[in-house]
Order: C-alpha cells, then structure tokens, then sequence
C-alpha cells in the first residue's frame, strides 16, 4: 500500500472501532445491503425476514472462515432469481426442494476451495490477470446502473426534475457527494447513512413516506423456517448457477483488495474466501433463505468512507440478525421510499465500476498494443450490452458471460511481453 493510500485509510482492516461510531458506520452498511437482501426473496416466494437472518449468519460465518482479515458483507445473490423461482413455484418441489438446490450450490464453492487450497491460486492467476479482472469489475458496476436509475424514477418517459420522486433521488444524490467530499472526521465516514437519513426526511416532508405497515407490524417474530429437501432434478436446476457467482465473487474480492491496497487473494488466501462464502450460502439453504454472495454495495460503501473495519461489517450482520426477529424495525427500513435507495446506488455502483478503472490503471497496461485494447473492448460490450448464450441446460448472461469471455480471449490471443501485462491479479493487487 502506499504512502498516500495508507494516509487515506481512515478505519483499517483489524481495527477497533468504539461504540459511538460502531452504530452509524453499521447502519449505513445494513442500508446498503437491506433493499437488494430482502427483494429477493420477495421475487422468488421466499420470507424476507429468513433472508435477513441468513444474511447476517452467513456474513459472520464468512468472517469466521477468513479469520476476521476480510471485510466483506454477504446477501442474497440476484443471480439465483430466476431458477430459485422456478422451483419454488414447481407443485411437486417447492420451497424445500430449492433450499436442497442452494446447499449443493454452495457445497460447489467448498469444492472448488478445497481445489485451490491443495493447487494453489497460480493457475486462477493465469486465467485472470488485470487485463480480464479490471473490465469485469467495470461491468459489475455498470451492469447495476440501469437499476439505479430505475429506482431514481428518471427513466420513466414523462420523468422530469419536479417529479418528487427524481426530487428526492437527485437531493439524496447531494446528500452522499457532500457528506463524502465536504464533511471532516467522523462525518466523512458515513455519507451513505447522511444520504439515506437526508432523502427519508425530505420523502416524509413530500408525504412519500406509509407509516401504516410500521403501525402494524409486531415488535417481535420468529422468521418462519423452512427444512430443506433433495431432489436431483431440482439440484441440477440451481447449483450450476454456482460457476456464475463465483466470478462475481473473485471480483468483489479483487476490488476489496485493490481499495484496501492488500493481497486477499494470498492472504487469508481465495480458497478461504470461497470456502466462507459457500458455507455461507449451505447455511442460508439449511433454514430456507436465498443463496448468499459478497455485496458489491457493501464494497462501494467502503471505498467511499475509507473504513474497512471488519468489526464494523461483523456488527452490520449482527443488526440484520436482530432485524429478523423484530417486524416494526424491518417494516421501518423497508419504508424508505426506492428514490431515496436509487440516488444512493447511483454513487455507489458507479464507485464500484471506477475500481475496474483503477485495476487497469494500476496493472499498467500499454493500450497501444491491440490485445490489451480488443480485450477489455469485447468484455465491456458482452456485459453491459446484455448478451445471453445457451448452452445445453445452461444459461450465461451479463457479468457471468463476459468474465467467461475474457478468460477464452486472454487464453488464446497470442501475448506479447511488452504489452505490460501483469501475471496475474494478485500481482496487481500486491504492486498496490
């Protein structure tokens, strides 16, 4: 890490944060994950305070596998929307039977961890050096975008400026900028909170604001588990979409390595990240919530505020916990109206997207040799453009489709040892 960079942390990795400040800087990470957590099982059939629980389970026990050395936030995953929702809505499976599809899925990643562990990452390396990493994370980011705007209202045909919703969205927008850039100290390190907090107060002043399902909701429930059960058939449906989330998590993973300017790949090694966040996803399946993934909101949050403890994310789980068994505090969060979300997911997906920049930046790679240049080129148009491949039983789209690209591309372009190519991405992280 350099000078500069280490100047710029404000809350590192193991540090200890006190309780004064441990409250907003979790509040702020639950903000980020809860409207993508809880909307997942609400589109696949499943109970959104069970999605909550396994969220903050699985994200401690992601901690607990990697040793506390990494700070990352896991929820539900998007990308299991779809064939979750086809089981649950089968009448001979059900909702059991997708729970037994998202163990074996996340028994994948176990797999896969044990693999590296025994091999070693050098080879993962070879497969992904910057030039295919750095693309890959832009499309994450940028993949999201359209949701964003989506939430902020400003898609719509009729939309205008006086609209309350884009209203809001654009005056939260303001809110997270000026936290973010025009604030000192404590008040630096939580703009997402100021946003979200800034946009709810304005919403209730423009009466976008239902206090009714708050009213009613009870302070205390047991979220309604669900045993899971096993079918072949329904296994086959869902584990496979482990391959696709396994990238998103080796990006998630590089670009919390590239902003908090350490190695994670090596330490506490990706076979332990991986490890963590299967067993993360075969826990969420034992009580009947969604299949978890590292949360690219979660990282934007960091890499804006600069506060990387993993005591602060070990906390935000610990909430989203306690949130599960009380309805009146989740009613309350899911009161915020989307525009005051969209205006916040506008600055932090598009944080997420510049960390693909910055990979590339930071690898050196010479653009004036054409396979550094076509690359990214392909990988950039494939993810963003929407492009979707058949294959068999198998479906690839969007980030998942264009990580798979770029590795096809990097393994059978001819290199050439001046095109500053980095070895692979852990080498970029470590020159950091």
């Amino acid at each position: 890490m350099s000078a500069n960079e280490q100047q710029s942390v404000v809350i590192g990795v193991e540090e200890r944060v006190p309780l004064s400040r441990l409250v907003p800087l979790g509040l702020q990470h639950v903000f980020a994950m809860f409207g993508a957590t809880i909307l997942v099982p609400i589109l696949t059939g499943l109970n959104p305070a069970v999605a909550l629980f396994t969220s903050g389970l699985g994200t401690l026990t992601f901690i607990l596998v990697t040793g506390g050395k990494v700070p990352a936030y896991l929820g539900s995953s998007f990308a299991f929307i779809a064939p979750v929702a086809f089981i649950v809505a089968q009448e001979q499976w059900g909702i059991p039977y997708a729970m037994g599809g998202v163990i074996v899925s996340g028994l994948v990643y176990v797999a896969v961890a044990a693999v590296i562990s025994v091999t070693g990452v050098k080879w993962l390396q070879r497969l992904l050096p910057p030039v295919v990493v750095g693309p890959v994370i832009m499309v994450i980011g940028l993949g999201l975008a359209p949701a964003a705007l989506d939430m902020t209202g400003m898609t719509a045909p009729d939309a205008t400026i006086a609209d309350p919703g884009v209203m809001v969205a654009l005056l939260t927008l303001a809110f997270a900028v000026g936290a973010s850039l025009m604030t000192r100290g404590f008040m630096s390190t939580i703009p997402v909170l100021v946003a979200v907090v800034g946009g709810y107060l304005v919403s209730v002043l423009l009466g976008l604001v239902d206090f009714t399902p708050v009213r009613e909701a009870a302070w205390f429930g047991v979220p309604q588990f669900t045993a899971p059960r096993f079918d072949w058939s329904a296994i086959m449906v869902i584990a496979p979409v482990a391959i696709v989330t396994m990238a998103e998590h080796l990006g998630d993973v590089f670009v919390l390595s590239t902003i908090t300017g350490r190695n994670f790949y090596e330490k506490p090694g990706l076979h332990r990240t991986l490890l963590g966040d299967g067993l993360a996803s075969a826990l969420a399946g034992l009580f009947g919530g969604p299949p978890n993934t590292t949360y690219g909101e979660n990282v934007g949050v960091m890499a804006i505020t600069r506060v990387f403890s993993v005591r602060v994310i070990a906390f935000a789980a610990t909430l989203a916990l306690g949130m599960s068994f009380v309805p009146k505090l989740g009613a309350l969060i899911q009161s915020i109206p989307t525009p005051v979300m969209g205006g916040v997911a506008m600055v932090l997906f598009g944080v997420i997207a510049a960390s693909g920049v910055r990979t590339l930046v930071e690898s050196r790679l010479d653009f004036s040799h054409k396979r550094n240049l076509i690359i990214p080129s392909v990988i950039l148009v494939v993810g963003i453009g929407g492009a979707v491949l058949q294959l068999g039983p198998f479906q690839l789209q969007g980030m998942a489709l264009a990580a798979v690209v770029g590795v096809v591309l990097n393994l059978v372009l001819p290199r050439s040892a001046s095109a500053g190519e980095a070895e692979g991405a852990a080498t970029a992280v470590a020159k950091s």
